[in-house]
């Protein structure tokens, strides 16, 4: 390592709560130099059924979310360490860690976003200033409070000629605009992964369809693609953001008719996610070239298959985030490391315009242990 660089550490459990990601990356400054090297720790079944419970109104909440903030604090100090040994590494070659929590209520319409984690016992565990609570400074200003990744995708990804998409398939999808020469800009489509998720848990008792095996199996069925696509969220203009709270099982069950094939839902599941980042690129970024995906969906064929031959249409190129140099399921953990890095350098990096905040803001809170 160079004199004067430093390494972070960040930490991502997004919507489809899987388990936490954490991605090591070195920094010069507020320059990125690169992504080291990734841990991940799965959630046990318990501890996501005990998530997802805490998504839908109930009894005991506050005290349920406290208990549930600790336990997953010691699943992140887990990967911590995990990550520190496999790389030989001390707590003392950490500048700080980014850790973003446990999403389990998004409302920005009420100026609210909670992220289960507990950050001051992370500290305390960890050995390292530990940053989180990304979202509530942006909130404050007037924004959404997502997405935040635009920021960190300009920094990386942003090309000096040509105009730029970059796709996050999580739970949730949601876009980065890269414009050649200006600033980024970006919202959530829709559902990424999440409603295919939970129908296969639902028909199959399966965690996901691994590659878009039984998707591609079905045919779409396009009286359901229609009616999906008729939901007020897509008409919303930007900056918008959504999760698990409207596109769940409880929303997508009532508009389903008797009898239809699960193969083929599955599929139609799989074309709505295709059809409304298709919708959203073409509507807020008609001038892109080039169209770059992470997350977790890059994994799921038919789902990429879909998405390449309808942008192919229109003669965009999809690609993976592989091929600027950043590993498709490293890109937002990484990027809770970066935003670490501009919090300890007092570095604005909300994506304002992506938000709709007010202005630009250091985002996070800051532990020290």
């Amino acid at each position: 390592m160079h004199n004067g660089d430093q390494f972070y550490i960040g930490l991502m459990s997004g919507t489809s709560m899987d388990g936490v990601d954490a991605v090591l990356i070195r920094m010069h400054g507020v320059e990125w130099l690169a992504a080291e090297a990734h841990s991940f720790i799965p959630y046990s079944g318990r501890l996501k059924a005990d998530l997802l419970e805490l998504q839908n109104v109930g009894h005991n909440e506050l005290h349920r979310s406290m208990m549930l903030s600790q336990e997953l604090s010691y699943l992140y100090g887990r990967v911590v360490r995990q990550l520190l040994a496999e790389q030989n590494l001390s707590a003392d070659n950490i500048t700080a860690i980014g850790c973003h929590g446990q999403t389990i209520r998004h409302a920005p319409e009420s100026r609210y976003s909670i992220q289960l984690a507990d950050l001051s016992l992370l500290a305390e565990l960890s050995g390292i200033l530990t940053i989180g609570d990304f979202r509530s400074r942006d909130l404050a200003a007037g924004g959404q409070g997502a997405p935040l990744v635009p920021s960190f995708h300009q920094a990386l990804f942003q090309h000096s000629s040509k105009a730029r998409v970059v796709l996050n398939l999580g739970g949730i999808a949601n876009i980065s605009v890269l414009p050649p020469d200006g600033a980024a800009f970006g919202f959530d489509t829709g559902p990424g992964n999440m409603l295919m998720d939970s129908w296969v848990n639902y028909i199959w008792q399966q965690p996901y369809d691994e590659g878009g095996k039984k998707a591609e199996a079905g045919m779409v069925l396009p009286e359901l693609l229609e009616k999906l696509l008729s939901d007020p969220y897509f008409a919303r203009p930007y900056p918008k953001s959504t999760g698990r709270e409207l596109f769940s099982l409880s929303w997508l069950l009532p508009q389903l008719s008797d009898g239809l094939n699960p193969n083929d839902v599955l599929r139609t599941l799989s074309e709505y996610t295709v059809q409304t980042v298709f919708d959203a690129v073409v509507s807020a970024a008609p001038d892109t070239q080039e169209l770059y995906v992470c997350g977790g969906g890059i994994r799921n064929q038919t789902l990429m298959k879909g998405l390449s031959h309808r942008f192919l249409e229109r003669g965009i190129q999809v690609h993976s985030t592989d091929e600027l140099h950043l590993n498709p399921q490293w890109v937002e953990a990484a990027a809770f490391a970066w935003l670490a890095s501009c919090w300890v350098n007092r570095v604005a990096s909300n994506p304002y315009r992506a938000t709709g905040a007010r202005k630009p803001c250091v985002l996070g809170a800051g532990y020290y242990p």
